[in-house]
């Protein structure tokens, strides 16, 4: 695995604006009726699976958080931590599944709009606030949990991970937008 420091962060810029503006692409054109439809490959509705979309940038403070924490800690307690964590997937993929199932109903299409300006900013200034050191910092992930997870994460695959689910769920949505 690739844990080199570099990061184009213009490019990560770029990739968090589009799936910014293609979020809301995707919500402005859909009716109520095309919010109900099923997705491909999935149990979700589309508008269900738009919260799973919005909750990838959602859970980047925290990961952050958890990343300056845990990564400095000796490798030992990060490998033992990503296994307790993949041992906890069943539980996890319950919550994952319910989580957008009331998420999207409760947060509606208007504050998950409102939600997701919100992250994707937080998002540029925590990536233009990064010192280049830190890019290689490295952690433990549980690699059960998403299909994007490695063994060995660094904050630089972090900041680029949000978008890659982004991008995976996005081809699983029914709904049509004018870059599909």
């Amino acid at each position: 695995m690739d844990t080199s420091s570099s990061l184009d962060r213009q490019a990560v810029h770029e990739e968090l604006e589009r799936a910014r503006a293609t979020f809301h692409l995707l919500l402005d054109d859909a009716g109520t009726a095309d919010l109900r439809r099923s997705t491909e490959d999935t149990r979700w509705t589309d508008e269900q699976l738009l919260f799973p979309m919005l909750s990838g940038y959602i859970l980047m403070r925290p990961l952050l958080i958890l990343f300056r924490i845990v990564g400095g800690l000796s490798r030992g307690v990060g490998r033992g931590f990503a296994r307790i964590l993949d041992a906890g997937t069943k539980p996890f993929d319950v919550v994952n599944y319910l989580g957008p199932v009331g998420g999207a109903r409760v947060r509606g299409r208007r504050r998950m709009a409102t939600a997701f300006d919100r992250k994707i900013a937080f998002l540029h200034r925590r990536l233009d606030a990064e010192r280049e050191a830190d890019f290689a910092l490295a952690m433990r992930y549980p690699t059960r949990w998403d299909p994007f997870f490695r063994d060995v994460m660094t904050v630089a695959d972090l900041h680029r991970s949000p978008t890659q689910y982004f991008d995976f769920h996005r081809a699983e949505i029914t709904l049509t937008d004018r870059d599909r």
